[in-house]
């Protein structure tokens, strides 16, 4: 089995990569019979020479590999037929803006194996940067406070080396007395409480933080059944709102009502009830002033994220009183912060820790007859120009017809 490590061709430019050269290293030791190259790049958060210290082969050429790894959606005049390939293709939820890409994938009789599609066999995922947006993504938040303020002032993550210096900048300021909200129980969540727990913040039960005040900056992790509830009334139910949301509405604004920061971790599924709509954004009691949205879904459940922000400008303001854009500075405006490619910031952590996943869960697959399943539930197309069954609802999306 040879596995290739494409370079990553799609704009903006990612640094970020499937494998390190040390876990490529691993990699060999554990599985001896596989083979491996690395695709040259001039782009890459590890530059070829990296590779070529830690013994991997470094090519201009992958088109005799097996498999293909890489980060991002690969363009279409790149594929290579007739190969298997694992990228985050961002068609599983029928987005319009990659159907020829699906389309391509199955017309060059392409294997493909989305990322998000790596799964247990109940469901959750096993590999992603999840940890990483839900870092960057906090960090990010405080540095738009500061900004705000005019109290401190960090550095952008992307200038910074890692998540070590990443850590040191935070140590370096001090968070006056506000109350934080952080939505999801997620690798997002859990990374952005990473940041929060760093900076020293209290973490606080649900219950005294809807009825307090503190001199002290705190922060509260809501679950689903905490900001969403039953419309007749009932208790709710996490697994049944994730199946069926429809029975439940927002339980939001008694948070809103005492957060001045919102960090949005969650995960939104299709039919869930918004967090705070346009409307809840106007009420007099509304108190949140700055939002990082991590999930960043626009004009979604958080009502301020009316489109994405980049890693180069990261935050603009929205006018909650006009439901318009204006300058984060303004006065009137909560400062949003959606950048949505959040863990390209950290490429060399992130890179570092999904190819420890990887390795984990997916490169045995290979090995030992997929006794787990892992590449029969990814699996995607097949090499006969055709989607899985279990992708089959895809089709009336490839035929133009969704």
């Amino acid at each position: 089995m040879k596995f290739g490590i494409i370079k990553e061709r799609k704009n903006p430019p990612d640094k970020r990569v499937v494998f390190s050269p040390s876990k490529l290293q691993e990699l060999q030791k554990q599985f001896p019979q596989a083979q491996i190259v690395v695709e040259s790049s001039d782009i890459r958060v590890f530059p070829d020479q990296a590779y070529i210290k830690a013994g991997i082969q470094v090519s201009d050429d992958v088109s005799d590999c097996d498999v293909l790894l890489g980060v991002k959606e690969v363009p279409v005049e790149a594929l290579i037929p007739n190969k298997k390939y694992f990228f985050f293709s961002h068609t599983i939820k029928k987005q319009p803006y990659n159907r020829k890409l699906l389309k391509a994938m199955l017309e060059k009789n392409i294997e493909m194996y989305d990322h998000e599609t790596i799964i247990r066999e109940n469901g959750a995922r096993l590999i992603g940067f999840g940890r990483y947006a839900g870092l960057v993504g906090a960090y990010n938040g405080f540095r738009a406070f500061g900004l705000k303020n005019g109290t401190f002032t960090l550095p952008k993550v992307e200038t910074l080396l890692d998540l070590e210096a990443v850590k040191a900048e935070l140590d370096k300021i001090n968070i006056p007395p506000i109350k934080i909200l952080l939505t999801g129980t997620g690798k997002v969540a859990y990374g952005a409480k990473e940041i929060l727990d760093h900076l020293g913040i209290k973490q606080i039960s649900d219950a005294l933080y809807l009825t307090s005040e503190f001199s002290e900056p705190v922060y509260c992790m809501a679950d689903v059944m905490e900001y969403a509830k039953r419309k007749d009334g009932k208790v709710g139910d996490k697994f049944e709102f994730y199946k069926d949301p429809s029975g439940y509405e927002s339980n939001f604004m008694p948070y809103a009502k005492q957060t001045d920061f919102f960090i949005a971790g969650h995960f939104y599924g299709d039919g869930a009830p918004y967090l705070f709509t346009r409307e809840d954004a106007k009420h007099p009691d509304f108190r949140i002033k700055y939002v990082a949205d991590i999930s960043c879904d626009v004009d979604g459940p958080v009502a301020s994220t009316i489109r994405s922000s980049t890693i180069a400008d990261p935050l603009y303001g929205y006018n909650p009183q006009t439901e318009q854009e204006v300058d984060f500075k303004d006065e009137n405006a909560i400062v949003v912060m959606a950048v949505d490619n959040l863990p390209c910031e950290l490429p060399k952590d992130a890179s570092e820790g999904f190819g420890e996943m990887f390795l984990e869960h997916v490169i045995p697959a290979f090995f030992n007859n997929d006794k787990d399943g892992i590449l029969a539930r990814a699996k995607m197309t097949t090499n006969d120009g055709k989607l899985t069954e279990r992708y089959s609802y895809l089709q009336d999306y490839v035929d133009g017809k969704e």
